[in-house]
């Protein structure tokens, strides 16, 4: 018979117990004081404040905006909250080599926007509405003497869909560009520019047209995009007399990346996510003494042409490459995130349109977004042609 005593075990021994909930304690108070600090910097932060400031009213808070406002500041501006998103990013990627819901990964890290790949609910009647509303539209400025060109720009995974390399491309999706076109036939719309030959023809060719890690085209597939624009409105009465000239910047830098950013992997070391594309940035501009000419973000309200469209004409220098194509300044009212209409909306009610009206309009209309149910904005934009 052994004289050592038994040994008590932990879970019955006092004194560890009372160490573990001192351990315990301390951490909770450390949670608590982590937690606190991050309220506060979200509340203190500008973006906060700003939309905290209208809701610090009794109504306000009593009708709940306070407390809203509140909830949103507390999930949307944490200052951990680009860290935590960012491992996130990190772990899909290099454990499952996933995008994340927004999007996805085809060969070679190449990344395409989920939003072009899934169907939509009822896409054919958004499409025939949205149809039906460019042939009011162009009719209603055919009658004051603008016409209205439509240049269709086809999704990525369309022009590179020998990379998707297994991403899911829904049939809805396949069809659509051909849907879509029928749709503007079928409805009367004229003058349609489809940008996918050009493209297409570009992807083929070194440089590419699509930038691999953004949703938009590349600084080659926008030059070829305008040159396309260029030639099918050649026998249009323009002056056509400024020479713009585009230059590239001596060194590289990292392209737009805009999938990176959905990815939450913008801000972490190129060894934890695709790498970034490279380019030289494009600019043009018109040489001193041409025409009216100046920096290609020089808002010229006499140009002859207009340019409404979506992020894709606010990216990759095509304002400057169509203005070289063309010899002429435009004015570029496209908007970033505009869709369908949004710049069309903003541009035709607004005051430079009124005063100096253009001899052409320019809509570009990315392809991704006519399928999608019709906001309110956009039908309430129809609705008054």
């Amino acid at each position: 018979m052994s004289d050592t005593a038994p040994k008590t075990p932990r879970s019955e021994n006092p004194g560890w117990m009372h160490r573990v909930a001192s351990l315990e304690g301390v951490a909770a108070i450390l949670l608590l004081a982590v937690g606190a600090w991050q309220g506060i910097e979200a509340i203190a932060s500008a973006p906060a404040q700003q939309r905290l400031r209208p809701t610090l009213t009794g109504e306000a808070f009593l009708a709940g905006r306070t407390t809203a406002a509140v909830n949103y500041v507390m999930a949307h501006q944490l200052p951990s909250d680009p860290l935590l998103r960012a491992t996130g990013g990190v772990f899909r990627y290099m454990l499952f080599g996933s995008g994340g819901p927004q999007v996805r990964v085809g060969c070679d890290d190449t990344l395409f926007l989920t939003e072009e790949l899934r169907p939509w609910p009822e896409a054919q009647a958004a499409m025939a509405e949205r149809a039906a509303g460019l042939r009011r539209v162009q009719a209603a400025l055919a009658a004051r003497g603008i016409p209205v060109v439509i240049a269709i720009v086809p999704d990525k995974a369309r022009v590179m869909e020998n990379r998707l390399c297994g991403a899911p491309w829904s049939a809805q999706s396949r069809a659509r560009h051909d849907a879509w076109l029928a749709a503007m036939r079928s409805a009367g719309v004229t003058d349609v520019v489809p940008l996918l030959p050009a493209l297409t023809a570009q992807a083929a060719r070194p440089g590419g047209a699509y930038y691999r890690t953004d949703t938009h085209w590349n600084q080659d597939g926008a030059r070829a995009a305008a040159q396309a624009i260029a030639a099918a409105i050649a026998n249009r009465e323009l002056a056509r007399n400024e020479a713009y000239r585009t230059d590239l910047a001596p060194e590289e830098a990292n392209g737009p990346g805009d999938l990176l950013r959905l990815m939450s992997l913008d801000r972490v070391g190129n060894a934890l996510r695709p790498d970034p594309d490279r380019e030289r940035k494009a600019r043009t501009e018109a040489p001193e003494g041409e025409g009216g000419g100046g920096s290609l973000l020089d808002e010229v309200p006499t140009a002859e042409v207009a340019l409404i469209g979506s992020s894709y004409s606010v990216n990759a220098n095509f304002h400057g490459f169509l203005q070289e194509a063309l010899r002429g300044s435009i004015y570029n009212a496209a908007e970033a995130g505009g869709g369908f209409a949004g710049a069309a909306a903003t541009y035709l009610a607004g005051e430079n349109f009124r005063e100096t009206p253009p001899k052409l309009i320019i809509w570009e209309i990315p392809e991704r977004v006519i399928a999608q149910p019709l906001t309110a904005a956009e039908r309430a934009f129809i609705a008054r042609w």
